[in-house]
């Protein structure tokens, strides 16, 4: 029997009990979990027999290890007839252990918030333009054939848009520090890779020339010693090389994609292409703008801040999965980047609020549509993963239970249901657009 009182806007008490039938078989494994190390005179250790244990240490000894080994179902019992939603640890303690009649516990748990839905179903979005003009396509060529540019040695000043090859060696109030030295380093002008200034004190200087670049690192450079200080790096030009373009035409096409044979089927594969990518990028944005009105449109008062602290932990070691993934251990990133576990933290706590609110309003949106998804919903979500990540389906299934895949599933349907119903406002655009 368990007993919900509601004591604040998303706590309470659960008052549950423990009834005898349960607490025996509780007892009993707790002594066939603890036998093997008991040592009792006159008996081999591990043979002594439960009616001399409870002679000699009483039935109370096992009370303990019983509680901890029914706990998790009997607790888990109880929030299900209570019909509630927890969220974090619940903090037990016991009201009675009396021996010959049943265990009463209470635990203070904190729940989800109820979710007022508001319009979920025809918000208004932004109409996202996917068309495709000519001076997409000319960036996108003049993109591919900037990466096929060749790097001819002139003998002239150097100019934006130039390479120069250069030693350097940096030094602040005439100390050097490290990795502010380089030799035959390979430095496009323009192409800001370097300190702010750096590259633009190259501009009009030839090879051979000795040159003395005074900058100041920016306030928020990574390196915290040397964040805000004044530098000078001594710097020597051995070359400059200017970038000669190939031709624009059918043999450039070919070139750089064997499925073509002119630049104007080049073009039709690239406006293809971008059409595609706009398409995506288009179906993103009215996804995010449908969800954020309905999320908005939605009532979710006081979300417990054990939600929150989940979800920041969540997403932190996700990202910091992403990153080891690339090969970069978490301390090494937090050393490179000049940040620390805090500052991480920091970033994920200020959307924390509007992640769960808008997880919230998702589950509420697959109970108001009854969304129940299907054992062919979730064998098509366990192949898709499968692929996905490479993995047997085997094993997916053995890291995720099908009530996280119907979960999951749950929340895409509901995501659907919020973008197919959307209604697309138009927007006004440049007239000056080129078609």
């Amino acid at each position: 029997m368990a007993d919900w009182s509601k004591k604040e806007l998303n706590k309470g008490e659960l008052t549950f009990k423990i009834d005898l039938d349960k607490i025996k078989e509780g007892l009993d494994k707790a002594f066939d979990k603890n036998k093997k190390n008991i040592k009792v005179p006159g008996f081999r250790k591990g043979k002594v027999s439960r009616q001399v244990f409870n002679q000699m240490y009483g039935e109370e000894a096992l009370y303990q290890d019983a509680l901890n080994i029914m706990l998790p179902e009997v607790y888990a019992e109880a929030v299900a007839e209570a019909e509630i939603d927890p969220v974090g640890q619940p903090n037990i303690s016991v009201e009675s252990m009396e021996k010959g009649k049943p265990w009463v516990l209470k635990a203070d748990v904190s729940v989800k918030p109820d979710v007022k839905l508001g319009e979920y179903k025809g918000v208004e979005v932004p109409k996202q333009n996917t068309r495709v003009y000519k001076k997409d396509i000319d960036a996108k060529l003049d993109s591919m054939l900037q990466s096929q540019a060749e790097l001819v040695l002139v003998d002239r000043p150097a100019k934006d848009g130039d390479t120069v090859i250069i030693d350097f060696d940096g030094s602040v109030d005439g100390n050097h520090f490290e990795g502010g030295k380089a030799n035959n380093y390979s430095l496009e002008l323009g192409s800001g890779s370097f300190i702010p200034g750096f590259e633009d004190q190259l501009v009009g200087h030839k090879a051979g020339d000795d040159v003395e670049v005074k900058v100041t690192f920016p306030a928020d450079y990574p390196q915290k010693d040397l964040a805000g200080k004044e530098a000078l790096f001594e710097t020597k030009i051995h070359e400059v090389k200017e970038k000669q373009l190939p031709k624009l035409d059918d043999e450039f096409a070919k070139d750089v994609d064997e499925d073509v044979d002119t630049l104007e089927a080049l073009k039709a594969k690239i406006k293809t292409e971008l059409k595609e990518q706009k398409e995506a990028a288009a179906h993103d944005t009215i996804e995010n703008d449908a969800i954020d009105a309905a999320v908005n449109n939605a009532t979710v008062k006081d979300i417990p801040q054990v939600m929150l602290d989940e979800d920041v932990e969540r997403q932190m070691d996700q990202y910091l999965a992403g990153i080891q993934q690339q090969g970069i251990p978490a301390d090494m990133y937090f050393k490179m980047t000049g940040t620390s576990k805090d500052d991480l933290k920091k970033q994920f706590v200020a959307g924390a609020d509007k992640r769960v609110k808008t997880s919230l309003v998702l589950e509420a949106i697959v109970k108001a549509e009854k969304i129940n998804p299907s054992e062919d919903d979730v064998n098509a979500e366990v192949a898709d993963l499968a692929k996905q990540y490479g993995m047997k389906e085997e094993a997916v299934r053995g890291a995720l239970s099908d009530d996280m895949l119907k979960h999951d599933i749950g929340i895409q349907k509901a995501v659907s249901v919020v973008v197919d119903n959307a209604k697309q406002v138009s927007k006004n655009t440049s007239s000056s657009d080129e078609k």
